[in-house]
């Protein structure tokens, strides 16, 4: 098949904004930052594995169509591809490259990291882009990002021009009258599988997987709401499938909340940063009268 760039005129470019991570919160990113006029890239990390996939692009890797908010993605295995969704289409772009394979593509007018990788020492991601935003813990502004977001439930979309993020500090947010208890977490390093999708109604004690061999237990009663992809390698404690008890209430699609209020705050960061920049002024040699 010939490339599509051989057929179509190219878009306009569009401001480019790079993702890092492939989960619901970096999805509902790309969902916003694509429906106001950017092109969007999703740079996958295996850590943490994606658990609420039908929230997000995560599956786009493994060969799947995926519609979220009717925004399409397609997953992109080199630059060439990503150049021809990114200048000849409208979807969003997931790869597998990484942040050095994608700034041969074009200059990022955005960098977000949306990782959530909580536990982890986080890089410094300034002058990478022309705006770096961080969102959830671990990020400082000034150190390595310059502008940060608030991911924590009760904050969730809280801009931060000044100082640090909060720390993870191991709640979750609750579904219900439910918390913690409502994830299963890998109790060592191994083979998951899983063949249960999700979505379906499961019950306390039911056996959602295994891993390395072992069965992993549903923790209560609800719909199975987030589950890590069948066959793949994980680490030990990681969740690995998060049941929602609220029975008609239940959610496993699309954008929640929580997603949505830091997308929106996403695109409003980006334009306080740049804004800011635009008001500085440039400092020119003093010329004495």
């Amino acid at each position: 098949m010939r490339p599509r760039h051989e057929f179509e005129t190219p878009r306009r470019k569009r401001p480019l904004a790079v993702i890092l991570g492939t989960n619901e919160i970096a999805s509902a990113v790309a969902v916003h930052m694509n429906r106001i006029g950017w092109a969007c890239v999703l740079s996958h990390d295996a850590f943490p594995p994606v658990i609420r996939r039908q929230m997000a692009f995560h599956d786009c890797l493994y060969g799947e169509r995926i519609t979220l908010e009717e925004v399409e993605a397609e997953r992109a295995d080199s630059t060439m591809e990503l150049v021809e969704i990114l200048d000849f289409t409208t979807k969003v772009a997931v790869t597998p490259l990484q942040f050095h394979d994608l700034a041969a593509v074009r200059t990022a007018h955005a960098l977000v990291d949306a990782r959530m990788q909580k536990y982890r020492a986080t890089p410094d991601l300034r002058h990478l882009a022309k705006v770096a935003v961080g969102l959830g813990p671990n990020f400082a502004v000034g150190r390595n990002c310059d502008i940060a977001i608030e991911t924590k439930p009760s904050q969730a979309g809280l801009i931060v021009q000044e100082g640090e993020t909060e720390p993870a500090d191991h709640v979750p947010n609750r579904l219900g009258d439910v918390g913690e208890e409502r994830f299963a977490y890998s109790s060592k390093p191994g083979l998951w599988h899983s063949a249960i999708d999700i979505g379906v109604r499961v019950f306390k004690d039911f056996v959602v997987g295994h891993l390395d061999g072992e069965p992993v237990m549903a923790p209560l009663d609800g719909v199975l709401r987030g589950v890590i992809r069948d066959g793949l390698h994980i680490p030990a404690g990681v969740k690995l499938l998060e049941i929602d008890p609220r029975g008609r209430s239940a959610k496993w699609t699309g954008i929640d909340e929580r997603s949505g209020l830091v997308a929106s705050a996403v695109g409003r960061a980006i334009r306080i940063e740049l804004a800011k920049r635009e008001a500085t002024p440039i400092a020119g040699p003093f010329v004495a009268h």
